[in-house]
């Protein structure tokens, strides 16, 4: 029997473009308080950032089936994005107005599988050293026990927002 699932997003240009008029954590706060709509990707896969402060972010999800991969457990890439998302946000919690970032890379250590009986999953970032040019930053995906699901390190450039003013 199929199983349906719906969702929406917002426009994603306008957040965006509000990433760039503020400091990364004031983006962030706003994000999190509901005060700008969330990015589309949060939306489909359904994971919400629950905690931000200077330096640290945490994504929350709870695993439905609609997560599963074809031998019925959360698939990898639920993971990584998580990972990569809390990886991220720690980094750019720490950037004042006018910078941004990107993922260079992210490498990730699967340790536990998820299912739906696994109950909500938390992705902890936090940044290990930020440069002028670069952040490297590590990510943990725990179950309500704080077991450890996965871990991940991520390197980000940094650089400055390009003007719309011409």
């Amino acid at each position: 029997m199929g199983r349906t699932r719906t969702y929406y997003w917002d426009d994603p240009v306008p957040l965006a473009e509000a990433a760039g008029r503020m400091a990364g954590i004031d983006f962030l706060r706003e994000l999190q308080a509901g005060r700008l709509p969330g990015p589309p990707v949060s939306n489909t896969l359904d994971f919400t950032l629950a905690e931000v402060e200077p330096g640290r972010a945490v994504f929350s999800l709870t695993p439905g089936e609609e997560h599963y991969n074809p031998i019925g457990s959360v698939h990898g890439g639920i993971f990584a994005t998580l990972l990569d998302s809390a990886a991220g946000c720690a980094v750019q919690s720490t950037l004042p107005q006018g910078m941004a970032y990107t993922s260079l890379d992210l490498t990730v250590k699967f340790l536990r599988r998820i299912t739906v009986d696994t109950g909500t999953v938390r992705a902890i970032g936090t940044v290990v050293h930020q440069g002028r040019q670069t952040a490297l930053a590590q990510a943990q995906l725990v179950d309500a026990k704080d077991r450890l699901l996965a871990h991940a390190t991520s390197s980000c450039m940094l650089f400055p927002v390009p003007s719309t003013q011409g």
